[in-house]
């Protein structure tokens, strides 16, 4: 009796989150071991597929980078890296291409479907809802740093991703662009999360990964801070207390609050159902970050 009451607690906690988002978009990041555990990846799709069910307007980002080494390797190609970032020529932006449309995110949105939802797979294969630019890093000495095949997103069809989401589909974008002088880039996925939320205009940005959220000592699991704002945000960075793989995320959290996005999650996707505790509970699980 006593788990049943609390269950029916829980909904009524739920409720006025329900009530609140319902209609509104959430754009969520999936990456790290989330990607790569089918177990894992269908019970964070089936808290979407709950999303979706009580009319919120998800829209997934997916990464791809541990499948897309795997194949390389497969290939015969070593990996090679430039600031934190794969250098990409045409025959490793062919295999990316491969492994993140015909694997990772075909997986995603057949097992959508098996949950009674409606998606449609957004890539460089089909219709694509990213467009970019070359990046080109700042080395040491001042020099540019070539990338290859690398770009930056600099526009997205929201457009498109607003309609698809007022009919009731979830749009699942592999981080594969259209380059604006032809061509295809591979692009950082939590950076085109932030941007595609900050494009929309979305409610929110949540960037599931295989973080707890934000330590103010990465060893230390007590440290973790639930709600930072953005100047705190960027203190930590100034501080090297936020570095590596961390940064992008944080970096897309930050460019998606500066276009009117009202919250930004950093949650850990192996904790069962973090995505829903982080939305429609009160102390949620993660780190949130908000505008100052």
């Amino acid at each position: 009796m006593e788990e049943a009451i609390a269950k029916a607690g829980a909904l009524i906690e739920a409720m006025e989150y329900i009530r609140r988002f319902r209609g509104r978009i959430v754009v969520v990041k999936l990456g790290g071991s989330v990607l790569d555990d089918t177990s894992l990846q269908r019970k964070l799709l089936t808290d979407i597929a709950f999303m979706a069910t009580v009319g919120m307007q998800p829209i997934i980002v997916h990464g791809g980078g541990k499948a897309i080494t795997k194949a390389m390797n497969e290939a015969g190609l070593e990996p090679v890296w430039v600031q934190g970032r794969r250098y990409t020529d045409e025959r490793t932006l062919t295999i990316a291409e491969h492994t993140l449309v015909h694997k990772v995110n075909a997986g995603i949105c057949k097992t959508l479907t098996e949950l009674g939802c409606e998606a449609m797979g957004l890539h460089s294969l089909g219709s694509c809802a990213l467009f970019a630019e070359t990046l080109r890093l700042e080395g040491e000495d001042g020099r540019k740093l070539d990338l290859g095949l690398v770009g930056q997103v600099v526009d997205v069809n929201a457009q498109m991703l607003k309609t698809l989401c007022a009919d009731g589909t979830i749009p699942v974008i592999a981080p594969l662009a259209q380059a604006k002088v032809g061509g295809k880039l591979n692009v950082n996925a939590d950076s085109a999360a932030g941007k595609v939320a900050a494009e929309v205009g979305a409610e929110k940005l949540v960037v599931v990964s295989d973080t707890h959220g934000i330590r103010t000592d990465v060893g230390d699991p007590d440290s973790l801070v639930s709600s930072l704002n953005e100047a705190q945000i960027k203190d930590m960075i100034d501080t090297s207390i936020i570095t590596d793989a961390m940064l992008p995320k944080v970096e897309a959290c930050l460019t998606a609050l500066d276009a009117g996005v009202r919250k930004a999650h950093i949650i850990d996707g192996r904790i069962a159902h973090s995505l829903l505790l982080e939305i429609y509970t009160d102390k949620g699980i993660g780190t949130q970050i908000i505008k100052n």
